[in-house]
């Protein structure tokens, strides 16, 4: 469906895509990570048409984005992570106006049954007649996301599509997308990482321009994993327990966790690389005459995995958190035209860019 062959994007001396290839088939759910200049929205802005490639190519459903951009983009409804609302009109106008601005043909009543179906999947029917400006920020997430769906299209590309929103919303919308992603290919970029974890059967791992990683996200835990780690629930004497595991044959280390149900003690086990200490857990244990409630394997999470790669940490918080405040600003503004397609990096750089030429 969506085919990237050795992509590569200048802004300037700066190389903000660096020969990115993969494919991506119908009805995947695919997510895309990396870390805050890694050239996410590039390669979004690119794969949708809005962006030129120094080299190579995009193609979509087979059509080259670049050299045949309207049937290709019939196929992608795209929602940038600031959605492009009109704040002057109600969200009838403004689906009305998107409707006709993408080409979209029918009769009057197709056209309102095709909105209508659009408005029931994400969940505006009742703010319909509203102005897009009075709209909560989740409200408005579901709107642009509505727009991206007007026309049917067969790829859904989100970037960011949570951010700034509650707890609340960012479930409604998780389940939102989910649904989505049974009829359709979705390309989801995030900074929220149990997101992705819980939303994509893949993922793709970019990092300073390039693509470092390419798998779903159990492969790619077993492929950071070197030592084994295990939930351990213990009835007993807490001092008695840690002496008796601290003892065992391929331990690592043994960290309390608390209790967790009354009468027992939550432990974190990590072996030494490639040793399965279970039986020797369970063994030892029951010659103490400790009773093993519960053991659990804990695998590697997406976090650890986008460390393992990338050597940084990006937590959900502090992902969001400066996404949010340049959302914020530019509502603030009502700057509407930078909410588009093209993103603050891409703008920032196409600007140097322009300047390195005059120069």
């Amino acid at each position: 469906m969506i085919e990237v062959t050795n992509l590569v994007k200048h802004y300037g001396d700066k190389k903000a895509v660096n020969d990115i290839s993969f494919f991506i088939d119908e009805g995947e759910v695919v997510g895309f990570l990396g870390p805050n200049g890694a050239g996410k929205s590039t390669t979004m802005n690119i794969v949708t048409g809005y962006l030129s490639a120094t080299s190579g190519s995009v193609k979509v459903a087979g059509i080259d984005i670049l050299e045949d951009p309207i049937p290709a983009k019939k196929r992608l409804g795209y929602l940038p992570e600031n959605p492009p609302l009109y704040f002057d009109m109600t969200v009838k106008e403004y689906l009305n106006f998107i409707y006709e601005l993408k080409g979209c043909r029918g009769t009057a009543k197709e056209r309102e049954k095709h909105i209508g179906n659009i408005c029931e999947i994400v969940g505006i029917d009742n703010v319909f007649g509203r102005m897009t400006r009075n709209l909560s920020k989740g409200y408005k997430q579901r709107v642009g996301l509505a727009q991206a769906l007007v026309g049917d299209p067969d790829v859904l590309i989100l970037d960011e599509p949570t951010v700034g929103l509650d707890p609340i919303q960012i479930i409604e919308i998780r389940n939102v997308i989910k649904d989505l992603g049974k009829k359709r290919t979705v390309i989801l970029s995030s900074h929220i990482l149990s997101e992705i974890q819980q939303i994509c059967g893949r993922v793709l791992v970019i990092n300073k321009g390039r693509l470092i990683a390419d798998d779903t996200p159990e492969n790619l835990a077993r492929t950071v994993e070197s030592e084994r780690r295990y939930n351990l629930r213990v009835t007993g004497n807490p001092e008695m327990i840690v002496s008796v595991l601290k003892n065992i044959d391929g331990m690592k280390s043994v960290t309390p966790q608390g209790s967790k149900e009354f009468g027992s003690t939550d432990y974190l086990i990590v072996s030494r690389e490639n040793e399965d200490v279970r039986q020797k857990i369970f063994l030892s244990l029951e010659k103490a005459n400790l009773p093993v409630l519960q053991l659990t394997p804990v695998g590697a999470t997406l976090e650890d995995i986008f460390i393992k790669l990338t050597g940084q940490r990006v937590t959900e918080d502090e992902g969001r958190a400066g996404r949010v405040r340049r959302s914020r600003k530019k509502e603030a503004a009502g700057d509407v035209n930078s909410s588009l397609n093209l993103s603050d990096e891409a703008k920032s750089a196409d600007k140097k860019a322009k300047r390195g030429n005059k120069g």
